[in-house]
């Protein structure tokens, strides 16, 4: 339950490889100020690691074990990415400054690209290691987190691969290979056995998926954390920004499609085409920062170094309290963007 200064909202976390750090900023700036209760958090990918660990801190030691447990966790994905990067990371500076090239054309990535783009994750990686999955087991207690009661409400997105449905994972099915598979990238990773299923990355069906809030969520407040820019002013010329655009647009595509439908539901109720005790009007809220997101390339979602995720963190806290002080009174009674004008 909510104390009685707080509100309650539910949290959509969407994924992004190491720009994840981004939304550990704006958790970590939410759950310092305390005001907010969050009651679910859907999440996809990056997003959700940080769900699953942000719940697990929470569950095990309240706000100040959930900010540990996402400081370890990031740590642990820095110091892991210094070993096992599938890219060999350029000096942050170099390229967040404008010096040099971008990480995206770099011959290390182009070459690492090439390899991935004629080599399948089957081939270049036999024995199917993935980092992540120590890190994970490391920092989270998968047992505790499925059976304990206090754990905030979770959706963890993953797709299938043989139907092309999405699947929403509960409390009660987590486990790494739960978390891997919603970030599961096919062409890095070979896809995740659970129950006799294949699963890829959930961001190509729902990054992340709004609906179980809608139906499930404790709250008619949704959150959304972005990752993914939804907005370019540049054209895309070079073939690395045509790329890094078209896995933007895709990675957004269901987060859109699903905007769309809300902000169709609520204009059928408000003119009493629907009824409002049988349709939730739900209020949509959203923390992001396009710009200083669009300068970062794909390439750097897959170099976790600490001086880049540090940065990331600084800025997705700077966002949260920008949030806070322009949006915190809407919580709860309007939405803090318009729906239509953002996502039609």
């Amino acid at each position: 339950m909510a104390e009685s200064n707080q509100k309650a909202i539910n949290l959509a976390l969407q994924g992004g490889g190491a720009h994840g750090a981004y939304a550990w900023g704006v958790l970590d700036k939410l759950i310092e100020d305390g005001r907010l209760s969050i009651r679910a958090m859907s999440a996809t990918s990056a997003g959700s690691m940080n769900a699953v660990v942000m719940a697990h801190g929470f569950s095990c030691g309240g706000a100040d074990g959930a900010r540990a447990k996402l400081e370890e966790f990031w740590r642990t994905i820095a110091e892991t990415g210094s070993r096992f990067s599938p890219i060999q990371a350029m000096p942050w500076d170099k390229w967040l400054e404008g010096f040099g090239l971008k990480p995206d054309v770099s011959p290390t990535y182009l070459a690492f690209e090439a390899m991935t783009h004629t080599f399948s994750p089957y081939q270049l990686n036999p024995m199917n290691f993935n980092p992540l999955r120590d890190v994970l087991e490391k920092v989270v207690d998968f047992d505790h987190l499925r059976q304990c009661k206090i754990t905030t409400r979770l959706f963890i997105s993953a797709t299938n691969v043989r139907s092309g449905k999405i699947k929403v994972f509960e409390n009660e099915d987590l486990s790494a290979d739960v978390v891997l598979a919603s970030a599961c990238l096919p062409y890095i990773f070979q896809a995740v056995e659970i129950g006799g299923e294949a699963y890829w990355d959930g961001g190509f069906m729902g990054n992340p998926a709004i609906y179980p809030l809608i139906y499930q969520g404790a709250s008619r407040d949704v959150v959304i954390v972005h990752i993914n820019p939804i907005e370019r002013t540049e054209l895309p010329r070079t073939a690395p920004e045509i790329y890094d655009r078209i896995n933007e647009i895709s990675f957004n595509s269901s987060l859109m499609r699903e905007m769309r439908a809300i902000a169709f539901v609520a204009r059928l109720v408000t003119e009493g085409s629907l009824d409002a005790k049988r349709y939730k009007r739900m209020l949509i809220h959203s923390i992001r920062n396009d710009a200083e997101m669009a300068r970062l390339g794909v390439a750097s979602k897959m170099m976790p170094n600490w001086d880049m995720i540090s940065h990331l963190k600084e800025v997705g806290r700077a966002s949260a309290e920008e949030w806070l002080a322009a949006h915190y009174d809407k919580v709860g009674k309007r939405s803090s963007i318009d729906v239509a004008k953002t996502f039609l």
